[in-house]
C-alpha cells in the first residue's frame, strides 16, 4: 500500500535522504522532504526533524524516515512530540525495525547514517513501511501507558 512518508535530515544524512526519496518514490509511496534542502555542514538537525515529527503528530497514519549520523539525536527530537514513536536503526538485525513497528507501532524510522549501508537502509524503510502493528492488547496497553505519561 502506498503512503505518504515525511523525510527529515542533517548535513550527516543528506545524502541517504536524497536515496531514500528516490527509492520511495520508486516504490508508488509519496515522500515528502522536510529538510535539509541543501547540503550545509554546519546546520543542525532539530528543526527539520521536529517538522517531520509534527506531520506525523498531526497525521497518526503517517509514516517518517529521518536520518542523522548515528539517528540517536534525530530519535530524541521525534519523541518529544505526543503520538510520535520513533525507533533508531544503525544497522545488524533488522528484526530491531519489524519489532519496532510490531509492538511499539513506531511510526518514525530513525536511521544512522554513518553506520549503514545504502542497501541495508532501504532495506529497513521498506521493512518499517511493510509492517504493520500487531494490535494485540498487551502492545496496545503499553502505548496507551507511554501515551499517558
Amino acid at each position: 500500500m502506498a503512503m505518504r512518508v515525511y523525510l527529515a535530515s542533517d548535513h550527516a544524512g543528506f545524502a541517504l535522504k536524497k536515496l531514500i526519496g528516490t527509492f520511495l518514490a520508486a516504490k508508488g509511496h509519496e515522500p515528502l522532504d522536510c529538510g535539509a534542502f541543501t547540503y550545509d555542514e554546519t546546520d543542525d538537525y532539530p528543526p527539520f526533524i521536529a517538522k517531520a515529527a509534527l506531520h506525523v503528530k498531526a497525521n497518526p497514519s503517517a509514516r517518517a524516515v529521518v536520518i542523522g549520523g548515528s539517528g540517536t539525536g534525530e530519535a530524541i527530537v521525534s519523541n518529544r512530540f505526543p503520538g510520535v514513536r520513533a525507533a533508531v536503526y544503525y544497522g545488524g538485525v533488522p528484526d530491531i525495525v519489524r519489532l519496532a513497528r510490531e509492538h511499539n507501532d513506531a511510526n518514525v524510522l530513525s536511521l544512522g547514517a554513518r553506520f549503514l549501508h545504502e542497501d541495508d537502509a532501504t532495506a529497513a524503510v521498506e521493512l518499517f513501511l511493510a509492517t504493520p502493528f500487531s494490535g494485540e492488547e498487551r502492545h496496545q496497553r503499553r502505548i496507551s501507558e507511554i501515551e499517558s505519561l
